[in-house]
């Protein structure tokens, strides 16, 4: 049986002709409208502001009803551009295939610091010396593939105390709890604002054995100090988000998580904002006292007075 193809139309058109475009296409394709622009960022923590032309697709399924159905809708478009003058549609033929197939295939086992093995939570594979944390990349934040999650864990790997528990400040996927527990810490405790981090967690500490010993909740610092959970300090704490996120958080009682002697360790952080996020820490009693860069990126091991 040959395999399916597609007729791509897309149109590269303003933000007043976008949704009407958009409504002639959808009225011909049957697998929805894909509008694409670009975004900018501002600043670290900008989620991002959409700017530009915008590119409007839709797929046609290459069989023998194409031809009518692509004149159709050409004659849709063209009444369309009476109202307003629309650029010609450009065409291309797409093969069909097994996208999550594909997809799946760019993730590959990633060893990180000396004992850790960040592996596709998919992928039946022997670690050999090595421990296995395996994860869902489709899922949340934190895949492992980002150099800020693979400093954090290599950082992870002499500061996780033997049967001590962890605090897990923006957990995203749960990776770094993941591999804190099976580095050996007792239990922890990984919180996030976003509820399918949460979720993503809960489905990655299953896949690894862990569930048991992994709580996961919805918040931040503040309702870690208002004992929404069932631990509010630990002898190791870690947050992998943003350095501008850090320093808010460190003002809002990060370091108070932390057990006298304790060990903070942050990542997410750019090279050329490691000084505010250091200078913020010492306001609070902390101390560098270690830090790995790869790349533009740095980690950061701060202990508590």
């Amino acid at each position: 049986m040959a395999e399916a193809r597609w007729l791509e139309i897309s149109l590269v058109v303003n933000d007043e002709l976008a949704e009407a475009v958009a409504d002639v296409l959808g009225r011909f394709v049957s697998q929805g409208v894909v509008m694409e622009r670009s975004v900018e960022f501002n600043d670290a923590e900008d989620e991002g502001t959409p700017y530009g032309p915008v590119r409007v697709s839709g797929y046609l399924p290459v069989d023998e009803q194409l031809e009518d159905v692509r004149q159709q809708l050409e004659q849709a478009l063209w009444f369309l551009g009476r109202i307003q003058p629309l650029p010609e549609p450009s065409y291309r033929t797409i093969e069909d295939q097994d996208w999550m197939a594909a997809w799946k295939q760019h993730y590959r086992p990633i060893p990180v610091g000396q004992k850790l093995m960040i592996l596709p939570a998919w992928l039946s594979l022997d670690t050999e010396d090595r421990i296995a944390v395996r994860i869902d990349p489709s899922m949340a934040f934190g895949t492992g593939t980002h150099p800020t999650t693979q400093l954090c864990m290599a950082l992870l790997e002499n500061r996780v105390g033997e049967n001590e528990p962890v605090i897990d400040v923006g957990c995203g996927s749960g990776i770094l709890s993941i591999a804190a527990v099976k580095l050996g810490a007792v239990r922890a405790l990984a919180v996030d604002i976003d509820p399918l981090s949460v979720k993503a967690t809960l489905e990655n500490a299953q896949a690894n054995g862990v569930s048991e010993k992994i709580e996961a909740g919805l918040g931040s610092v503040a309702e870690i100090l208002q004992k929404n959970f069932s631990l509010d300090r630990a002898p190791l704490v870690l947050a992998n988000i943003l350095a501008p996120v850090i320093v808010r958080l460190l003002d809002a009682g990060l370091a108070q998580l932390i057990l006298p002697g304790g060990i903070l360790i942050l990542s997410g952080i750019m090279v050329d904002q490691a000084d505010s996020v250091i200078e913020a820490a010492a306001r609070h009693q902390l101390t560098l006292i270690e830090q790995q860069t790869m790349g533009d990126w740095i980690a950061l091991v701060m202990q508590a007075k």
